[in-house]
């Protein structure tokens, strides 16, 4: 998936991240559908069937790890790369939200310059 042809469900609960991240996406000719709980994610992922999810880990009514958990249980939705997007920068966090099922890992604040470039790359299949 290059250029425009990338639908992103953007998961995130607050509006100013929510808008960065949208128009950084946009700008580049990407897709846009947002969720601003996890409820409302796991909703919108079915309906959608995006190629890429991009997840806050800390969400109202359904938080990302149990998104994460159900994206992962359901066979229509697992296949769907799963990039969380969140302020557990602490050691071991990455390394925790990876081995629960994500295919990336992109701390908070966004580094604005290679957001979209590291959004892509996951969207990448991994190597056999």
């Amino acid at each position: 998936m290059t250029g425009g042809d990338v639908r992103v469900l953007l998961v995130e609960d607050v509006d100013d991240n929510r808008y960065l991240a949208r128009c950084l996406l946009e700008s580049a000719g990407h897709v846009v559908e947002e969720a601003l709980n996890g409820a409302d994610a796991l909703e919108r992922a079915h309906d959608a069937q995006p190629d890429v999810i991009l997840l806050d880990m800390s969400l109202p009514i359904v938080d990302g790890w149990e998104v994460l958990r159900r994206l992962q249980a359901d066979p229509s939705l697992s296949s769907i790369p799963v990039v969380a997007l969140t302020a557990h920068a602490m050691a071991g966090d990455k390394e925790r939200i990876l081995e629960a099922g994500a295919r990336g890992y992109i701390p908070k604040p966004l580094s604005v310059p290679n957001f979209v470039q590291q959004v892509l790359a996951c969207t990448v299949p991994p190597s056999p």
